[in-house]
């Protein structure tokens, strides 16, 4: 899978961070509630439509959700197992994908990823699209337990920021899918002066 290049000095001067903004997430909030009271397989394809259509015109440019595959062996601390695509928006990705990338690293530390530069993680990174640039990742859960992943990639370089990651994990707990903040795991680019 090819590298995505690296930012410029010009993009990481007008670094976007954020994709949406405490409007949007609030009326995506007040959408997700009304799904909770389905089975949660039923939530995801719903869910990512909702989101799609919310985030798709302010530069998201795929989203969906793995869950962990239970035909496959699942050995955490070998992170050994597979991830399934089970709800996408809105081309084709990988599937299944392996617990090394982004996704399983969410999936396996619980934690939410918030990666500006895709270039910043290296060989590890699965490039499904080999133009997406920056991405978001929220663990999701099923009976308490962590049975998979939110994620929502982006052409431009640090598309998605604080406001995304708040926003998107009241999405996930008014849909009942995130009962608790994620740690964050970020891969954050500098500003020219230094700044993250």
């Amino acid at each position: 899978m090819a590298t995505p290049p690296t930012a410029t000095t010009a993009e990481n001067a007008r670094l976007r961070r954020g994709c949406g903004d405490e409007l949007l997430y609030a009326s995506l909030v007040r959408g997700a509630a009304g799904l909770a009271s389905l089975p949660p397989e039923e939530r995801l394809s719903p869910l990512c439509d909702m989101l799609w259509d919310a985030l798709a015109p302010r530069g998201c440019s795929w989203i969906g959700f793995y869950t962990i595959d239970p035909a496959t062996p699942l050995d955490r601390h070998a992170r050994l197992g597979a991830m399934l695509l089970v709800a996408r928006r809105d081309k084709p990705a990988c599937s299944p994908i392996g617990l090394h990338g982004v996704c399983g690293q969410g999936f396996l530390e619980e934690s939410a990823r918030l990666v500006e530069d895709v270039a910043l993680l290296g060989a590890g990174y699965i490039a499904c699209d080999p133009r997406d640039r920056s991405e978001l990742v929220l663990p999701i859960y099923r009976n308490g337990m962590c049975w998979g992943v939110l994620d929502a990639d982006s052409h431009e370089v640090a598309c998605f920021g604080a406001a995304d990651l708040a926003g998107l994990s009241g999405v996930l707990r008014a849909a009942g899918l995130l009962h608790h903040e994620p740690p964050l795991r970020a891969d954050r680019l500098q500003e020219p002066d230094g700044s993250v």
